[in-house]
């Protein structure tokens, strides 16, 4: 019997389906990740700077701080308030200690986005060997930073950086943010980032280790100014430059931020989203394809009326829930997320759409209070 045009799109997402899952590089497993080991604190960090840029950070920069306080003796920290209109420095100098210092920011140049001018003007204040990049909504736990350099020193490494685990109480969180690391993983297997092979870097800018050597031969903060993804960028540069750069999950570097609903979630991801495709209309319109071929048709071939589409779409959709599986075990949810991972997909697909739109119109996006530009560097403006 021959097959129909829906038969041959249920086909299409069973096979894509099946090839991700037999993938050896297994982009949806979970392989890559460090957490410290139970007695690895109390460690001599003093060849560590931790930068921190901070905006309107107030009600969290405190509990940042004090779990760096816990990592070890001697660890410098540098914290750059970013323009804040709260009391952000001042939470901070709170926390007291000798080895805090509280840089107050200038506004961003043109061309720069805020956090990139923010860690340059930190940046001058480093002495030592090795910068943690961390944002200040993250909450290491002990011991993180230690093992952070041990794996760094061990394998050689130039560039470690860890996807801190994301906020999963609300109903808006558990469904968007384990997809979240699903996609990114997805679109940057880690297993392929962490090869020695500059075709494919990725970094997670929450929480990075780096050389300071090797961030200023690649010519420092500057050569990313006006990067909106500056994490990924950071890592291109650094492999390009033959430098070894390593990503993984952690459960020990976890984020205090929290999403109660969908509205700053779809800002996030819509604010980078269509920059993600490079501003390419093509791009888009093929990704918006693959999104629906992947995510909606698995769901609704079951219910189509050719025994055949069931089939597949059966197939397809048991094959979509097991690459979700792992992500989903990794931060302790109930696998019966794995069911929402199509909507979650639809989601994230018009928000891809509200970035695209928002740029048609010359809106650029905003984030923390400022417009970024519309053009490919997405450039802050400072406002």
């Amino acid at each position: 019997m021959a097959m129909n045009l829906m038969d041959l799109i249920c086909l299409a997402a069973a096979c894509i389906w099946t090839v991700i899952l037999l993938l050896p590089w297994r982009p949806w497993a979970t392989a890559e990740f460090l957490d410290p080991a139970p007695d690895s604190g109390g460690s001599d960090l003093s060849d560590i700077t931790v930068l921190i840029p901070a905006r309107n950070e107030a009600h969290l920069i405190q509990a940042t701080l004090m779990g760096l306080k816990a990592q070890g003796r001697g660890l410098k920290i540098v914290l750059v308030d970013d323009c804040s209109v709260d009391d952000t420095a001042g939470a901070a100098a709170a926390c007291g200690g000798e080895d805090l210092t509280v840089v107050s920011g200038e506004p961003a140049p043109s061309g720069w986005s805020g956090k990139l001018w923010a860690l340059e003007q930190g940046l001058g204040h480093v002495s030592t060997g090795l910068i943690l990049l961390l944002d200040a909504d993250i909450e290491l736990r002990p011991g993180l930073v230690r093992t952070l350099r041990t794996k760094m020193h061990e394998e050689g490494l130039h560039l470690v950086s860890l996807m801190a685990a994301l906020r999963m109480v609300s109903f808006w969180e558990r469904l968007l943010m384990p997809a979240f690391i699903y996609f990114f993983k997805m679109l940057y297997p880690f297993r392929l980032s962490n090869s020695t092979s500059p075709l494919i870097a990725a970094a997670a800018g929450g929480c990075i280790l780096v050389e300071t050597e090797v961030l200023r031969e690649i010519g420092g903060f500057s050569a990313i100014r006006g990067e909106l993804i500056d994490d990924c960028a950071l890592a291109r540069l650094a492999k390009s430059s033959g430098r070894r750069t390593w990503i993984g999950l952690s459960h020990s570097a976890r984020s205090l931020r929290s999403y109660e609903d969908f509205r700053p979630i779809w800002n996030m991801v819509a604010r980078t989203a269509f920059h993600q495709l490079r501003y390419s209309t093509l791009l888009l319109l093929l990704c918006t394809v693959m999104m629906l071929i992947l995510f909606l048709i698995p769901v609704a071939g079951i219910f189509f009326s050719s025994t055949l589409s069931k089939i597949l779409s059966a197939t397809a959709l048991c094959a979509m829930i097991l690459t979700y599986l792992p992500t989903l075990r990794f931060y302790g949810l109930s696998w019966t997320w794995a069911t929402s991972l199509t909507a979650a997909g639809m989601l994230y697909l018009a928000m891809t759409w509200t970035s695209a739109v928002r740029y048609w119109q010359g809106r650029g996006s905003e984030w923390k209070g400022r417009a970024y530009a519309t053009g490919k560097k997405g450039g802050d403006t400072g406002i």
